[in-house]
């Protein structure tokens, strides 16, 4: 296993005006690498500038919709032009859903795909050349949900579940290359995703979801996809609940699906089916 160093490389990371992607800036930032952080959300980009400033280093933000595949080129074209070829991409942009199907308008689920999956894919075919030439990384935060089933987050399962299929892929496409692809799939960081999490409306969802474990800091995630990236790694499993749950899925699926419903039972609510697609 080679160990990757990352002072003086260049680093992006998206969805990184907050959470996780925020931790992951300062982290690699403190590590000397060149970061790059893309979002929608310009006014949280200039409160990471803040901050990477306050840490003794900068950033160089880029405003960019990873759903948008030609802003997305734009974007990875701009960073290449400023700060050189890119070494590593975290694909951290994503966001959730809480709903039982029965209640979920077909949109819903395909704006949940769009900015976790194809956002994804967007961004790595715009880095591609950058990677092969690096001989580079690639990271994607999946999930517990890319490997198990979810109650209530059908969409989301599905989008997780399409990452582990793409990116295990992609590996071996690149395997010859030189470049690296690691899947992460945390349990519960706290980074407010499921607080901005969609109803099967489209709307704002109604109530927090039940946990089941304790919730990581976005700053010890970002240390630990740190450390796994550094030893190169292939898979992550970023709490015990998700090694937990990686075992039990694997040994005993019926078992996992009992004791989840058991848990998340609430989340299927006994409302009438949504109308119209």
């Amino acid at each position: 296993m080679t160990r990757r160093m990352f002072d003086g490389k260049t680093v992006v990371v998206t969805g990184a005006a907050g959470g996780l992607g925020r931790s992951l800036c300062l982290r690699f930032g403190a590590a000397g690498a060149r970061v790059a952080a893309l979002d929608r959300d310009p006014d949280g980009l200039q409160a990471l500038t803040r901050d990477t400033q306050a840490q003794g280093h900068g950033v160089f933000t880029q405003v960019c919709d990873v759903t948008d595949a030609a802003a997305c080129r734009d974007a990875l074209r701009a960073i290449h032009n400023e700060l050189g070829p890119i070494t590593l991409l975290v694909n951290n942009a994503g966001i959730s859903h809480r709903s039982a199907f029965a209640q979920t308008r077909i949109e819903v689920l395909r704006r949940v795909m769009d900015v976790n999956f194809f956002g994804a894919v967007n961004c790595t075919h715009a880095a591609l050349a950058d990677l092969r030439a690096s001989r580079g990384m690639v990271i994607t935060i999946s999930s517990v949900a890319g490997f198990s089933p979810l109650i209530a987050r059908t969409g989301y399962a599905a989008s997780k579940h399409a990452l582990h299929g793409f990116f295990d892929s992609l590996r071996t496409e690149l395997a010859d290359d030189g470049v690296d692809v690691m899947l992460v799939c945390p349990s519960f960081i706290a980074t407010g995703i499921d607080g901005a999490a969609l109803g099967g409306d489209g709307q704002p969802a109604a109530r927090p979801r039940q946990t089941a474990g304790a919730q990581m800091t976005p700053d010890d995630a970002a240390q630990a996809i740190f450390t796994a990236a550094s030893r190169g790694r292939e898979l992550l499993l970023l709490s015990a609940t998700a090694r937990i749950a990686w075992l039990i899925t694997r040994c005993c699926p019926r078992l996992y699906a009992t004791l989840m419903k058991r848990r998340l039972r609430a989340e299927i609510s006994p409302a009438a089916p949504l109308q119209g697609p």
